[in-house]
């Protein structure tokens, strides 16, 4: 009875894989989770006024190979790009408090939103890669996507 047990559990996760029930016990799978805020307005620190947290957004979100500045059409002075001329990997949504959660294989991406027609992303690494996220295996890299043009620090 013991064996029999063993191999129909054995099989039961060889046939499900890595999905539902089975991911969350023995699967870890590769990707990127976080949150994505909109910030405006003033953001100067002040002994008198406690700023709000950030707002999650529900926005979409773009996860390129890795990009650096080079590859995109826009202002070099500016967030704002419109077109990305490297591989779009995958696109996904955050709900409306701005969690989202995107399985992507190990390596390394650049993730974007949108503003308008004009895809956004506000940092940069020492070689002018935009947004850079580095995925590793068999982890979840955690990241906060702060869409902050309209504010003042």
């Amino acid at each position: 009875m013991k064996r029999f047990l063993i191999t129909a559990v054995s099989t039961f996760i060889i046939v499900t894989g890595c999905s539902s029930f089975i991911y969350g016990i023995f699967c870890k799978r590769e990707g990127i989770e976080g949150y994505v805020y909109k910030i405006s307005g003033n953001q100067m620190p002040s002994p008198d006024i406690k700023r709000p947290a950030p707002k999650g957004i529900k926005t979409t979100i773009y996860i390129y190979e890795l990009t650096n500045l080079k590859q995109v059409k826009g202002d070099n002075h500016s967030s704002l790009y419109s077109a990305i001329n490297s591989k779009l990997i995958k696109t996904i949504e955050s709900n409306s408090k701005g969690y989202f959660k995107a399985s992507v294989p190990a390596g390394k991406y650049s993730v974007f939103t949108k503003e308008g027609e004009f895809f956004y992303a506000n940092l940069f690494d020492q070689d002018n890669n935009i947004a850079p996220v580095e995925v590793l295996r068999k982890k979840r890299t955690k990241i906060e996507i702060k869409m902050d043009r309209g504010a003042v620090y």
